[in-house]
């Protein structure tokens, strides 16, 4: 098999305002645009935002998002807070913090219930160095 693309399609109630979040907030830019679907890129990641309710998605999992978190690793993450947090004007809903087992991150409410956690990858304590593996 040879994979060319592996990327989330994320439900939504509003695919315009979710679209515009990311864009916003993280300067995606779309690569296609419809009104219940739109495919957003940064770089090499993709990410695509697809309306809850269309016929593509089979009965019974046309819901919203649920228990979603989306990561953004980034290389200054007091950077991304200070933008973001600042001014953007987004609530984090969990504060920037070191944790122990490796992050520097905050979290920020995303459209749909979808939380976005903004990260950082800070040296590990003692107690969780040797769960990382060689990679």
């Amino acid at each position: 098999m040879s994979v060319t693309s592996f990327y989330p399609v994320l439900m939504s109630r509003d695919v315009e305002t979710a679209a515009a979040f990311y864009q916003k907030a993280l300067g995606f830019e779309a690569v296609y645009e419809t009104d219940w679907y739109v495919s957003l890129r940064l770089g090499v990641f993709e990410l695509a935002i697809l309306a809850h309710d269309h016929a593509t998605v089979p009965e019974g999992y046309r819901a919203l998002p649920r228990g979603v978190i989306v990561n953004l690793e980034v290389d200054d993450v007091d950077a991304v807070h200070h933008r973001l947090t600042g001014e953007a004007g987004l609530e984090p809903v969990l504060t920037l913090r070191d944790e122990d087992f490796g992050q520097r991150h905050f979290i920020v409410a995303a459209p749909d219930g979808v939380l976005l956690d903004v990260i950082q990858p800070i040296p590990a304590s003692a107690e969780y160095a040797d769960s990382y593996t060689g990679g």
